[in-house]
This record gives C-alpha cells, structure tokens and sequence, in this order.
C-alpha cells in the first residue's frame, strides 16, 4: 500500500449488494419440501424466487445486503459511511434508497431503468433462529465499473467488499477497480469473505487477492477460512491465513471469534443475549464494531468487544438493522 494522499474525509465506503430482505418464520419440514440447505445461502432464478415468495409464510420487509448491514451498524455507531450498490428504479429500490440514505450513509449510485428488477432475499427463520437464504441478485449483480466513484473511495479510510458481490462478472470487475484506487490512494482494504459457497468458485482468486498483498483486513467465519485453506483444522487454518494480512478476523458463533494482528492472537467471547431470536446479519454487525473500533484507534480486543456486542444485539431480533442504542451499548469501548 503506497502513503495516503491525503487525509481521509469518510471513515469507510462499501461495495455490496443493494438487496431488501423478506424475512418469515418457517420449519424444518419447509426447507426440506423446497430441498434448502438449513443455515446457508444460495443464489436462486426469477421462478424460484417467485415460488418460495409464494409459499413462505408472513414477512417482514426490510432493507439488507451483507455490506450494507455492515455500514448501518457502523452509522449507528457514529461512523461516517457511504455505499455503492445497485438497484433499478422499482419501488424495492425506491426502498432500500430510502432505508439506506435515512441512515446518514451517502449513496450516490444511480438505479437501472430496465430489467432486473432490484435484488431480494428470501429469509426463512426456523425456531432454533438458524436462517436460510435465498437470494435472487436482481439488479445488484449488474454493477458496472464505471458505477464506481473513485474520488469516493480515495476520501474513505477503509474500502469494504462484499464477497457475496464477487459471483458476478460485471460487479467483481467494479470491485478489483475500486480496489487498485484504494491502494494507490494509501487506504485501507477490508474484504468479507461472505459464504463457503463463493469461496468454493473464487477459491483461487481470493487466496491471489492475499498473496499479492491487496487486503488488509479479512473478516470470515470457521467454515470460511476451512474452506480458504482447504484446511479442517482451525488453527491451522488461521495460521495459513494469518501472515497474508494485516488483520484476520474471525467469528466463531457461541464460542466468540479471535483476531490476528502482527502475529499475536486476540480472542473474545460472544456476548450474551436473552434469546436468539434471528442469525440474520451477525457477521454483518461484527464487522461493523470490529471496524468502527479499529478506524477509532481501538485495540484489538476491544475492537472484538465492540463486533461482538454489536452482533448480540443484531440476534436478538428480526432483521439485520440495529434496533437498539448501540452507542450506548459500546460506549465504554469507544471512549475509554
């Protein structure tokens, strides 16, 4: 990474899916009529979108996308933010435009006038609060290169990725743009691995994204990096990964998630929480308290707290947007 050229005026600027989320309690025997793998994701056609609408129970609608999620946390924890994605002018993107932007985070991208329409994903909640995804890319998967704002990205101190925006061909040509205007401006590259399922097609990409030195900051959970490394073993995962970066983060459910930086490895329990209500988004609000204690100059245990914290409140209810006071919730992190 050369020297910034100048001082940031953003804290952070993302690139992810612009996707609103139909979230609906559902059961096992549901997700085994409509063969759907429990807990993952998968990327599915107009037809099958339409059918699983159709027959999924109650939903609440809400703006979502992994990256997304990630900046309103940081927002509501006094970050400054800003978002390139894609919607078209529909009334999803008319919503998610809205839900976004009343948020304070900047998003200047212009929606599409012709099909797809705007991205959705469809979220069946089972009662253990394990979520399934099925998520039509829409509009989302058709970013182009020149959506990128490069004077954004050279005024944000960190660049974030979305992993899940790396399937398709127009929006990871975006992505490795807006990365090499990163670099050149002396900022920082986070990346979010996202799913096993796009490490499993891009497996080669993302490990040559690490070797030539691209990111500095990887966020993954333990079936990611497993996956990564082709490693069962977690710790020698992590150690495979580790040096690449400058910071490996890590979540790890219930037993909490570590952090790797300059070598040294920092760990930190899951808060806890009454109930677990909803999975949805955890690893989308860790990253946004990892990160808004790192750009605060936090230390890494205390950057881990203030993930960890801001993901317990993201599982204590539906949706993957905070509904509670999380300034207040972190606020001896952030100011100690």
């Amino acid at each position: 990474m050369t020297e910034p050229t100048s001082a940031p005026t953003l804290d952070i600027v993302a690139i992810g899916n612009a996707i609103v989320d139909v979230i609906a309690r559902s059961d096992d025997a549901f997700l085994a009529t409509h063969s759907l793998v429990k807990g993952g994701m998968q990327l599915v056609d107009t037809a099958t979108a339409e059918l699983l609408y159709a027959n999924m129970g109650p939903g609440i609608e809400v703006s979502g996308g992994s990256a997304a999620n990630t900046l309103a946390g940081m927002a509501a924890l006094g970050r400054s933010c800003a978002f390139i994605g894609q919607v078209r002018d529909d009334g999803l993107g008319k919503v998610f435009s809205h839900d976004i932007r009343a948020l304070g985070i900047r998003f200047d991208t212009p929606p599409r006038t012709e099909e797809p329409p705007t991205a959705r994903c469809l979220i069946m909640v089972t009662p253990d609060a394990q979520r399934t995804m099925n998520t039509f890319l829409g509009a989302a998967q058709h970013l182009p290169p020149a959506a990128i704002d490069h004077d954004l990205i050279r005024s944000a101190r960190v660049l974030y990725l979305e992993g899940y925006l790396w399937d398709p061909e127009e929006p990871r040509s975006a992505m490795r743009a807006a990365i090499a205007t990163a670099r050149d401006a002396g900022r920082e590259v986070a990346f979010t691995l996202s799913d096993a399922f796009v490490i499993e097609r891009y497996r080669d990409d993302f490990n040559a994204l690490l070797d030539e030195g691209l990111i500095d900051i990887l966020f993954a959970n333990e079936v990611e990096v497993a996956s990564l490394t082709q490693l069962a073993d977690f710790d020698a995962a992590v150690a495979a990964i580790a040096p690449r970066v400058s910071t490996l983060v890590v979540t790890r459910g219930e037993a909490g998630a570590i952090a790797v930086k300059g070598g040294e490895r920092f760990e930190c329990g899951a808060f806890p929480v009454a109930e677990v209500v909803d999975t949805t988004g955890a690893g989308d609000l860790f990253a946004a308290g990892f990160l808004s204690g790192h750009i605060a100059g936090r230390s890494p245990v205390d950057s881990l707290a203030i993930g960890a914290i801001a993901a317990a409140e993201i599982i204590s209810h539906y949706g993957a947007r905070p509904e509670a006071d999380l300034k207040a919730m972190t606020g001896s992190f952030l100011t100690a």
